[in-house]
């Protein structure tokens, strides 16, 4: 049992292999938040992309969540996560590093860049399935709030600096640079998860495993029928389908209507990175003081809601940045705590054969709708302008928390569910 008043159980950090994951997840969310504002500046400052060009490379990067993600829940359940974690970093790292040399040289146009980001969203797919499913083989069930808590800390940590990195290497240097920054983290990565000693046992390793399509199928039964699942699943679909659309939009509307540079749209969204660290320590406390769906509510209808501000602002003078910085630092907060509390409460009700593909059947519905909202931001941007698009998409991330207020998950309490 934790102490009272610890985010982390001390037993946890003295796990070398607990260790050795959050290790490796720091550095993996290193790599991905900075490629996240590098490629896209990339393409926006270097290559001149347009609002429709970008919300295309966005829907690209986003769109092996539909193709991938049930294979990849369906596969995790019978392999060992370090294996896919491992295998995941390894690829990534080679893409963007023939991507940084590509564009050194001069050889990296929109089609290489469209190739890049899709094949880094691919194994971004298998390495976060399984990411979600490693903490289940490695904690006890009475440590997984905890233990999310440590694990979303670190992606705090990295919020914070990969974007700033991102936006500064691509300002000060360049775009191959960032990029072969990114893959220096997910080569880190790679070392630290490897050195995971632990054998794992595999709940859906059997003599005569169930086909690939058999295993997608119960995944896809398991969530839909279970209350919480599925209405986790309803308000991530609401919440990323908007999320994305406006995302398009903001990466637009910060250099090209409030004219700031590639470091001030880097420090912007860094500022998401402290917000997320103080969330990932309240969701430790909140949900045992008031109960998980009050604070899942409360949370998600105040980090959505805060973005409407942001249309209202003008210009790129000092007030204009610290209210961005105050936006996006209370984004992230709130976000995290959503995050941790949303992945306890799946982890808790699934069982353990059955991570993978509840994961993955989650992020497939949720993450799926995402690069539609892409192409909905950009085609709202060309045809009703940056402002009032970034309004619209806004208001559309209300739907989340309305989702969850009007289901069973706001009425739970204190205690997570069990497996059923």
């Amino acid at each position: 049992m934790s102490e009272p008043g610890r985010t982390v159980p001390p037993s946890l950090w003295r796990d070398r292999d607990f260790r050795r994951l959050w290790a490796g997840q720091t550095a993996s969310q290193l790599g991905e938040h900075s490629t996240l504002i590098v490629l896209p500046l990339f393409a926006v400052l270097t290559l001149g992309a347009g609002a429709g060009e970008l919300g295309v490379l966005r829907a690209v990067g986003q769109a092996p969540v539909l193709l991938l993600a049930l294979l990849a829940g369906a596969w995790v359940d019978g392999w060992r996560t370090r294996t896919v974690m491992v295998l995941a970093d390894a690829g990534r790292a080679l893409v963007l590093g023939a991507a940084a040399a590509a564009g050194l040289l001069g050889r990296l146009g929109l089609p290489g860049l469209l190739l890049v980001v899709f094949a880094a969203g691919a194994l971004s797919v298998f390495f976060d399935v399984a990411y979600q499913a490693s903490l289940v083989r490695l904690v006890t069930r009475d440590q997984l709030l905890q233990g999310n808590s440590a694990l979303e800390g670190s992606r705090s940590a990295a919020q914070v600096g990969g974007p700033a990195l991102g936006g500064a290497l691509v300002s000060l240097l360049s775009a191959p640079v960032g990029a072969a920054c990114g893959a220096s983290f997910f080569a880190l990565s790679f070392l630290s998860i490897r050195r995971i000693r632990r054998t794992e046992a595999v709940p859906g390793r059997s003599e005569r495993p169930a086909r690939v399509p058999r295993r997608i199928h119960q995944g896809l039964r398991f969530v839909a029928g279970d209350i919480l699942l599925r209405t986790v699943c309803l308000a991530s679909a609401a919440f990323q389908f908007s999320f994305a659309a406006m995302t398009t939009v903001y990466l637009l509307f910060l250099p090209r209507e409030l004219h700031l540079s590639g470091t001030a749209v880097g420090l912007a969204l860094a500022a998401t990175g402290p917000g997320a660290l103080l969330g990932s320590m309240l969701a430790a406390r909140l949900p045992g003081r008031f109960g998980h769906g009050t604070v899942l509510v409360s949370a998600a209808a105040l980090g959505d809601g805060v973005f409407l501000c942001v249309p209202a602002l003008h210009g790129s003078s000092i007030v204009t940045v610290a209210l961005l910085l105050a936006v996006n630092f209370v984004f992230g907060a709130a976000a995290q705590v959503v995050n941790v509390a949303v992945m306890a409460v799946r982890q808790a009700s699934t069982p353990d054969g059955m991570q993978g593909r509840a994961a993955a059947t989650i992020t497939f519905v949720g993450m799926g709708t995402a690069p539609l909202g892409s192409l909905l931001g950009g085609l709202l941007a060309q045809g009703w302008g940056l402002r009032t698009g970034l309004l619209v998409t806004a208001a559309g991330m209300l739907l989340s928390p309305v989702v969850m207020a009007l289901s069973p998950l706001a009425r739970l309490g204190r205690a997570l569910p069990g497996p059923r």
